[in-house]
């Protein structure tokens, strides 16, 4: 049975995404905690983060800091905070979350936004990626995995 994220991944469901490679993809949360909130998601569905090779944790740690520092310039904030939960869905993800505070690490405060508000924050990221020098990984469309 495929996770949601492989299914977002596939393209079998939509997804918005702003980086991607051969080892992982971000995504838009449907439910950010603040805009710019995405997820870091391996390819491979490993249930719980510390069942991925460290290669792979190393990569998606790698990305995240990536990510961050793009939030921090698209988003105006201070700081990027990262969450690894992963209860929710069986597949490892990393929670990198544009932030002001501490209070905005707190996964209740996550809720749902408009197709509107994730597609500008989406963009927001990739064009902060691609002025980063990224360009390279971020993908064609907003909502294909698929690079080139």
């Amino acid at each position: 049975m495929s996770t949601v994220f492989e299914n977002i991944i596939s393209g079998e469901w939509p997804g918005r995404f702003e980086w991607a490679d051969d080892v992982c993809v971000t995504l838009s949360t449907i439910e950010p905690i603040t805009a710019g909130h995405v997820l870091v998601v391996p390819r491979h569905p490993y249930p719980k983060w510390t069942d991925a090779p460290n290669d792979v944790l190393t990569h998606l740690m790698e990305v995240a800091a990536v990510i961050g520092r793009a939030q921090e310039s698209a988003f105006g904030v201070p700081r990027s905070g990262l969450i690894i939960a992963g209860f929710e869905v069986p597949h490892t993800h990393l929670h990198v979350v544009p932030m002001r505070s501490e209070a905005d690490l707190s996964l209740r405060k996550a809720a749902p936004a408009s197709d509107e508000d994730l597609d500008r924050a989406a963009e927001a990221l990739r064009t902060a990626l691609r002025k980063a020098g990224h360009e390279d990984h971020v993908p064609a469309q907003v909502n294909s995995a698929m690079l080139g």
